[in-house]
């Protein structure tokens, strides 16, 4: 992703700023990252594809053991850490359903995002130690759109953040309690 020329460099947006801004926006998608907007790169076939395929897998999932108070929403759900705003490509919550208006997602239970040549980095450190800051976030998929590769972030009861590379095969995803599978993220 390439960082928007929105103010001077010195300047930081609001996120009251930021939200008004967006949405008088013609097209494009944005984020804003310690209070900078980042203009999110054209989306390639490939990532469009795994990120639609991981919002699949992850409804079929909670539709699969019964999750009646889950839901999975797909790319443009916000959700705010601190000074930044991120807008993962997918992602699942547990609780009472949103508003229908809503756009932001304040308790996120997993989060998914699938690396694009601009964002990796950012989706690998930037945005693993944001996520893990709110306390609903239980896990984290960083999901490499050209090859079966998934890489799972996920917090243990004492908090630590554990990680495993996963090529193939299941992915538990405890609480709440839903398996997934690396080729189900690479369906299309």
């Amino acid at each position: 992703m390439a960082r928007a020329q929105i103010h001077e460099p010195e300047t930081a947006m609001t996120r009251a700023e930021f939200l008004t801004w967006v949405e008088q926006q013609p097209s494009g998608r944005f984020e804003r990252i310690d209070g900078i907007v980042v203009a999110m790169a054209p989306e390639r076939a490939s990532h469009n594809l795994c990120k639609g395929a991981a919002r699949d897998a992850l409804r079929r999932a909670v539709r699969e053991a019964g999750l009646t108070s889950c839901q999975v929403f797909g790319d443009g759900m916000t959700v705010q850490v601190e000074n930044s705003d991120f807008v993962p490509d997918a992602l699942l919550r547990c609780g009472p359903p949103l508003p229908g208006d809503a756009t932001t997602v304040s308790d996120p239970l997993v989060l998914v995002e699938v690396l694009s040549p601009d964002s990796g980095t950012r989706d690998r450190a930037t945005k693993l130690r944001a996520y893990f800051k709110l306390p609903s976030v239980q896990h984290y998929l960083i999901v490499w759109p050209d090859e079966p590769r998934i890489v799972r972030h996920s917090r243990m009861p004492d908090d630590q953040i554990t990680t495993q590379v996963i090529m193939s095969g299941e992915i538990s995803l405890d609480p709440p309690g839903i398996t997934v599978t690396v080729e189900e993220f690479y369906a299309d």
